[in-house]
């Protein structure tokens, strides 16, 4: 009897890690998020539900993140904007924090293949705390590769500045 509880935990540590190598690319979003965004157990996680991986945000493993750098404005901005798929669906997600103590006009773009543009305004409050904006879900065309997502920030208004726009890009030198 133990030799096959044995078996089954080496068949588990070996097929595990090949399952999820094969999904694709994989990546914890928790490490990408901005410091002090929600993150699993915070009660301003809405994800945070009881059987959710800790740190996945409710994404689950199977969910691929093509997230841009982290970027923050002088008014007090702060943003990362990530184009995520899962399974069929592809939608795009912004990580931010206000803390200019006004409400701002925002709004969240996802671009996809064939010059689909899915665009969302975005709700930014004053009460400085880390929130996140996201674009409906839509039936993925491509690879997290086809889409690119855009966050803008702006004072309110229609001659409203712009204060920040964060990109789904990487940030790397191929990216310029």
């Amino acid at each position: 009897m133990h030799l096959v509880g044995l078996a089954c935990v080496v068949t588990a540590a070996v097929v595990l890690p090949l399952t999820v190598a094969s999904a694709g690319q994989v990546r914890d979003v928790s490490d990408v998020l901005l410091p002090g965004a929600p993150r699993h157990g915070d009660s301003k996680d809405p994800s945070a539900a009881p059987g959710r991986s800790p740190g996945l945000l409710g994404l689950g493993l199977a969910t691929a993140a093509r997230c841009g750098p982290q970027l923050s404005s002088p008014e007090g901005i702060e943003a990362q904007t990530c184009v995520l798929i899962q399974g069929a669906d592809t939608w795009a997600r912004t990580y931010y924090r206000n803390a200019t103590g006004k409400a701002l006009d925002a709004e969240l773009s996802l671009m996809g293949p064939g010059g689909r543009t899915t665009r969302t305004r975005c709700d930014t409050g004053t009460d400085d705390e880390p929130a996140t904006c996201e674009t409906p879900r839509e039936h993925s065309r491509g690879g997290a590769d086809a889409y690119t997502a855009v966050a803008e920030f702006a004072e309110g208004g229609p001659r409203g500045a712009l204060l920040l726009r964060s990109g789904s890009n990487s940030g790397g030198p191929d990216d310029a």
